[in-house]
């Protein structure tokens, strides 16, 4: 089925995006993580990834035109298919497979697999009585279901997890700042949202009263799940949240294969057939998205009538790494979507267990035979220990630091620099200097000089090409409680060195105090990392994507040089250069480190 590919949200400020290119144009063959177009926000150009599989039928907005957030960009679906009923209101497709779509779901009902009560085929089944209500408030449809829903006039807006920065693919809601039934204005803070990298404001964007709070404070939400409704007093929102789904509850007890099945008689009403053939999961049992023993009646829950598995694209690349076929995993994600998560946690069936038609085992009773298999249980610690929850921003560095190390051919360049000349200039400058330089302010400034002499290093990797800038923006990682942030110095090259220590010196402020904006982490070429204020004679890094190179530096150690045959003390600092071998190679990386040490070991060449 075809699906509309939509303006995101990418940032908390974003109200609409420029195409500023395209990578796909009608009939290209498009992959799930596969990049379709470039867009320019407010803060940043970024890429606009593909999340369905297909063939790319339509395009919607020119490069150079801005679209509003939520905007039609283009549509994704298989070669041939009518996609123009999609684009005006309708769920997508031909009028004529809707009711090709209905038959195999109301096939069960002749072997004795649906309710007992005999609702009509369909109707979308309503929770189980025995669901809980966190597992139906996150079990969603998509946008274009719930779009294809009866609109029956509903005066409402969903108000849906927004993408806060490039690397965000979930938030944290901290505070809801709004209850059920307040009134909202435009520009009233609904919640807090912890990101990966801060703590920042939802904004309200529509006027009414807050109809509906989905996800209760200290849960995580994937960005673009739905979790709250905006809209007029008394309107029936819940046609927005279910698709036109009855969402009546199940009757307390239920017999006969509704019991065994889970499934519940659906609501019924006019709108009931419309629903079924809009949203194929309509007919799945109520709490088919938490029973791990249910496998749907055409192959696994998250698998979708055309074949297709619901995945992510970093859960359908560690799957591929990880040999694991998707088939089997069990997806946890909203409509039963596989993530990440899902992926790194299966465990594969155990030797002992055999498939059908293998010869006969002792009979064992039928609750353990389709069990799914467990972990082992983990070791018993010895002695006190504490279990600390993963914050949103270690689990974004753990994910991308990881994607880095094991993606990008990292290799390493060791130098020595004498600081002597570095040291003596550095007095004299905090002289006359409205702020305090550091060595740290110096390093960074004859990092931006040398980058502008080599912009092979000032480049990063994007698969199909690698983007050489020509600008220089340098990330300065800064140590902070939960992890680690790199708020970014603009155009470097130009700054003085008081300016380039102000700015630091202020952002280092503002990560610590976790008040840093998008706009202040986003857009790096290079980034540095020092832990010589540590005592760290010498480290390696690791590549900060998308650059294609990361420099770590250490302390400055007093050490001994000879002159003919005198010695002389003096001190020295080791830096180690972390490259991407896919954009730089060693001959390129080692020219940059002697211009660099160059700069630094005579460093009045770089203030002229």
């Amino acid at each position: 089925m075809a699906e509309l590919i939509r303006m995101p949200k990418m940032s908390d400020t974003m109200t609409e995006g420029v195409i500023a290119e395209w990578h796909k144009k009608v009939g290209d063959k498009v992959k799930s993580g596969d990049v379709l177009a470039e867009v320019e926000t407010d803060k940043a150009t970024m890429d606009l990834e593909a999340y369905e599989e297909g063939t790319l039928l339509y395009i919607g907005v020119e490069k150079g035109s801005s679209v509003p957030v939520d905007g039609v960009l283009a549509v994704i679906g298989a070669d041939g298919e009518d996609y123009k009923a999609l684009l005006n209101g309708s769920s997508g497709g031909s009028q004529e497979a809707a009711p090709a779509a209905e038959a195999p779901q109301s096939a069960p009902s002749s072997n004795g697999a649906a309710p007992s009560g005999g609702a009509p085929s369909g109707g979308a089944p309503a929770p189980s009585g025995n669901a809980k209500k966190d597992e139906v408030a996150t079990n969603l449809p998509d946008k274009e279901a719930v779009s294809a829903a009866p609109a029956e006039n509903v005066n409402a807006s969903v108000i849906r997890m927004p993408k806060m920065s490039d690397t965000m693919t979930e938030g944290t809601i901290v505070t809801w700042h709004k209850k059920e039934g307040d009134t909202v204005k435009s520009g009233d803070i609904l919640a807090e949202v912890e990101t990966d990298k801060a703590t920042m404001d939802l904004e309200a964007y529509e006027e009414g009263t807050l109809l509906y709070v989905g996800v209760k404070e200290g849960s995580s939400v994937a960005v673009d799940d739905i979790i709250a409704v905006v809209g007029e007093k008394g309107a029936n929102f819940k046609v927005l949240i279910s698709g036109g789904a009855g969402a009546a509850a199940a009757p307390a007890q239920t017999t006969g294969s509704d019991a065994e099945t889970g499934r519940v008689p659906a609501a019924t009403g006019p709108s009931g057939n419309a629903t079924a053939q809009q949203n194929p999961q309509a007919d799945q049992p109520a709490n088919a998205a938490t029973d791990l023993s249910y496998s749907g009646e055409k192959g696994e829950q998250e698998t979708e009538s055309n074949g297709r598995v619901k995945a992510s694209p970093l859960a359908k690349r560690i799957a591929e790494e990880k040999g694991i076929s998707l088939n089997q995993v069990k997806g946890t994600g909203p409509e039963g979507r596989i993530v990440k998560s899902d992926v790194e946690s299966y465990v594969p069936a155990t030797p002992q267990q055999k498939p059908a038609g293998a010869p006969a085992q002792p009979a064992a009773p039928p609750t353990q035979a389709s069990a799914t298999p467990q972990p082992s249980p983990a070791p018993v610690a010895q002695g006190d220990f504490e279990d600390v929850p993963v914050s949103q921003m270690r689990k974004t560095i753990a994910r991308r630091l990881s994607e880095s190390m094991f993606t990008a051919p990292h290799f390493y360049l060791t130098m020595e620099i004498n600081m002597d000349k570095a040291m003596e200039l550095r007095g004299t400058v905090n002289g006359i200097s409205p702020v305090k330089i550091s060595f740290n302010d110096f390093v960074l400034k004859a990092a931006a000089v040398a980058l502008k002499q080599h912009p092979n290093v000032n480049s990063s990797w994007l698969g199909d090409k690698i983007r050489r800038y020509k600008y220089v923006n340098i990330g300065v990682a800064v140590a902070v409680d939960e992890g680690l942030l790199v708020p970014v110095v603009r155009n470097a090259d130009q700054k003085t060195l008081s300016t380039i220590a102000a700015e630091v010196k202020e952002m280092a402020g503002k990560a610590k105090e976790k008040k840093l904006q998008p706009k202040d982490w986003e857009g790096s070429t290079f980034s540095i990392s020092n832990l010589g204020m540590f005592g760290i004679d010498e480290f390696t890094a690791i590549i900060n994507p998308p650059d294609a190179c990361i420099m770590a530096i250490g302390a400055i150690k007093p050490s001994v040089k000879f002159e003919g045959e005198v010695a002389k003390p003096t001190n020295v600092m080791k830096v180690t250069l972390s490259c991407d071998h896919r954009v730089v190679d060693g001959a390129t990386g080692a020219a940059f480190l002697q211009t660099f040490k160059e700069l630094l070991e005579n460093p009045m060449r770089m203030l002229v």
